[in-house]
C-alpha cells in the first residue's frame, strides 16, 4: 500500500505525543516516518511552531504526508495558509486527527495565540477524523472546520480526544483513514498527470 517515494511526518499537538500515543506507534510502524520536534511543547508559540514545521517539510527529499493531532492540525493549517507554493508542493496530503478548537471559550490560555483559526481551503488532499465527544472541539465545529479546510471527514462515536487518555494507544483502525487518504492522493496525482 505504501508508495516508497513518499515519507510521513508526524505533527504532535500540545505537550507532544508520549511513547504510548498512537502517533508514536505509527512513527515506529510506518516506513520513512519522522516527527516534528518543537522546542517548547508546553508553551507553544504559533509562529515558532509553524517555522519548525516548515523546516521539516523543507528538508524532506520526498513528498510528505502529514499526520497531525490536536494543535498539530491547527499548526498545519496555519502553515498552509502562508507557505510558499514551492513548499506547498512538497506536501502530498494531511491526515488531521482531533483538531483543537483554539477559539472555544474553554480553550487553555497557552493555546489562544493559535487563534483565529485559518478558514482557507487546504491546497492538498486532507482527511479529518473527529469525535462526537471531544472536549477540545464541539462536533458542529469539527464539521465547520472540515468545510472551511475542504477536508473529507469521519466522526467517530465516543472517541474523546483520540489520544492515550481516551484509549487510543495503537489505534490500528486509524490506518484505514490514512489508506483512504493515500488512495485519494494517488487518484489526484493520476488526474494531474
Amino acid at each position: 500500500m505504501h508508495d516508497s517515494s513518499m515519507s510521513y511526518l508526524i505533527v504532535p499537538g500540545w505537550q507532544g505525543s508520549p511513547d504510548n500515543h498512537w502517533q508514536s506507534h505509527w512513527q515506529r510502524s510506518l516506513p520513512q516516518a519522522d516527527r516534528v520536534e518543537q522546542a517548547d511543547w508546553l508553551a507553544p508559540v504559533r509562529q515558532e511552531w509553524i517555522s519548525t514545521l516548515e523546516r521539516y517539510i523543507g528538508s524532506s527529499t520526498t513528498p510528505v504526508l502529514l499526520i497531525a493531532h490536536s494543535l498539530g492540525c491547527v499548526t498545519v493549517t496555519h502553515w498552509a495558509s502562508q507557505a510558499s507554493p514551492r513548499l506547498l508542493n512538497r506536501v502530498a496530503g494531511a491526515l488531521l486527527v482531533a483538531p483543537a478548537d483554539v477559539e472555544r471559550p474553554s480553550c487553555p490560555a497557552a493555546l489562544t495565540n493559535f487563534a483565529p483559526l485559518p478558514q482557507t481551503p487546504l491546497p492538498f488532499p486532507a482527511f479529518m477524523v473527529g469525535s462526537d465527544n471531544d472536549h477540545a472541539a464541539q462536533v458542529d465545529r469539527i464539521h465547520w472546520l472540515a468545510r472551511q479546510w475542504q477536508a473529507e471527514l469521519a466522526i467517530l462515536p465516543g472517541a474523546g480526544h483520540i489520544n492515550v487518555k481516551s484509549g487510543h494507544e495503537r489505534w490500528e483502525e486509524g490506518f484505514t483513514f490514512l489508506y483512504q487518504l493515500q488512495e485519494r492522493i494517488e487518484q489526484t496525482s493520476r488526474y494531474r498527470a
